[in-house]
């Protein structure tokens, strides 16, 4: 079953290429529907998943035989956490081949290759438990990334901002290869159960553990290193956007919990106050800068910032829920922040520009888009019965059971999250008609079918979260127990 989630993306990549490149209808339908099939695997493998927290589905690969212990071999497996981010990313590519069926003009062939790659290396990444393994997955993610954002990117500093993505990440992922190499050189080998079972010393853990936070605070990112993203976010194509935001910030704090929690125990500990108390600025200069911005994309990307912000108080808070709190706020914000991006570039499509004060009036001509884009928008503001409520709820309980002040401070960012979500949607949808924009035209049916899986998903989310709250909080008892 764990075979069919690398075998179906695999396939697709073969398809795509003895397609030929002038057939541009038989591309796009050929990346759909291999697309929809590693969706449908992944909804098997959710079936097959009994949910008591140990890794299932455990599959060894020898990988350079010989050389057993260390780089002999890599496991696969697949627990309540890594789940449902590999569902998170089999739900999300199919949705980017259906945005960009209009907007994406030229490479057609080469475009859905990335996006089809991007989903086998994501998959590699939430099931391999070999450190080495996930730093390879993690750093090849870049090499189509960076071609999405640089080749068909929207304007003209795409390029400027693709080497932003692209130094950024892989800088940061050198102290990570240094705190790997010295698990190795302590432990012998790199396999990720194994390392479980050691209990490292205080100053290993410590030098180690910075290495990790230097590569994943900037994947978050976390601030200082948050410079990329909003750059990054502008230029891309939506269905960069989408797989930016929807999952490739989410590898950041799938490595905190994986790694920092079961194997620097000590160090995640000492170092806790201060990633708190930058978590805590994050929520508050992120909300802040989102107040102010004009570009509808960058207010999406500011936001990202204080919500991950929100994520990386839960984790660190020392707390069952506030872990739990951190997964499930990080999958709302893949469904939240991935349905906002789609809903303004359906915008930026149709008039072509992603300045607000030109947009007044939507709900006039596009009713049908005014009322998906308020659920999104109410969402993003945590209002109850969505899924960033529970998230951000569970978050801010382990927050105030941490310290008062601490609670304090991170509801103040939900409180101005509130402000600046309601006040975009009403500079959009309401008042008099805009006279800068003439001919408006609702969603058409592949724009609604883009966005409505999504919208059902973060209500479905919100109104019934124990289906995957349940099965996140068994793997985080189960690992802290290990």
């Amino acid at each position: 079953m764990l075979e069919s989630i690398f075998i179906l993306p695999l396939i697709g990549i073969l398809a795509l290429l003895i397609t030929p490149r002038d057939d541009i209808m038989r591309l796009w339908k050929v990346g759909l529907e291999w697309s929809l099939l590693t969706l449908t695997g992944t909804k098997l493998l959710w079936a097959s998943f009994d949910g008591d927290g140990q890794f299932q589905v455990v599959k060894r690969l020898d990988w350079i035989p010989g050389v057993e212990p260390g780089f002999g071999f890599v496991i696969l497996g697949v627990d309540g956490i890594s789940i449902f981010f590999i569902i998170l990313t089999a739900l999300l590519i199919p949705i980017c081949v259906l945005i960009s069926w209009n907007s994406i003009r030229f490479l057609i062939k080469e475009f859905l290759l990335c996006l089809l790659f991007i989903e086998v290396l994501l998959m590699g990444v939430f099931t391999i438990l070999d450190l080495v393994g996930f730093y390879i997955l993690f750093e090849g993610i870049l090499i189509p990334m960076f071609l999405i954002i640089g080749v068909w990117g929207s304007r003209e500093e795409k390029i400027q901002a693709s080497y932003y993505f692209f130094f950024y990440t892989f800088i940061g992922s050198v102290f990570m290869l240094l705190g790997i190499f010295t698990l190795y050189s302590y432990a012998g080998s790199t396999d990720y159960q194994t390392l479980c079972c050691l209990k490292l010393e205080k100053e290993l853990q410590y030098f180690v553990f910075l290495g990790f936070f230097l590569s994943l605070a900037i994947k978050i990112p976390k601030i200082p290193f948050h410079i990329w993203l909003p750059q990054a976010h502008v230029e891309a194509p939506v269905a960069g956007s989408v797989v930016l935001a929807g999952v490739l910030l989410k590898l950041g704090g799938y490595g905190f919990i994986r790694f920092s929690w079961p194997l620097l125990p000590d160090a995640s500990e000492y170092f806790g106050p201060l990633i708190l108390t930058l978590s805590l600025f994050a929520i508050i200069y992120g909300s802040l800068t989102t107040c102010r911005q004009v570009d509808l994309k960058r207010i999406i990307a500011y936001s990202s910032v204080a919500h991950m912000g929100l994520v990386t108080l839960g984790l660190f808070s020392h707390t069952v829920q506030g872990l739990v709190a951190a997964v499930f706020l990080m999958l709302a914000h893949g469904l939240v922040s991935s349905a906002l991006f789609i809903a303004v570039t359906f915008l930026y499509d149709r008039y072509h520009t992603r300045l607000i004060k030109y947009y007044r009036g939507m709900v006039i001509t596009m009713p049908l888009f005014g009322m998906l884009l308020l659920i999104l928008v109410l969402a993003n503001a945590s209002i109850p019965l969505s899924c960033n409520f529970i998230g951000e709820f569970l978050s801010l309980l382990a927050a105030f059971e941490y310290s008062f002040i601490a609670g304090v401070l991170a509801s103040v960012g939900m409180v101005l999250s509130a402000g600046y979500s309601i006040y975009m949607y009403n500079r959009i949808c309401f008042g008099v008609s805009s006279k800068y924009l003439y001919f408006s035209r609702d969603l058409n049916r592949r724009e609604f079918y883009s966005l409505l899986p999504l919208v059902i998903l973060i209500i479905l989310m919100g109104v019934f979260p124990f289906s995957v709250v349940d099965e996140v909080k068994g793997s985080i008892i189960f690992q802290e127990r290990d």
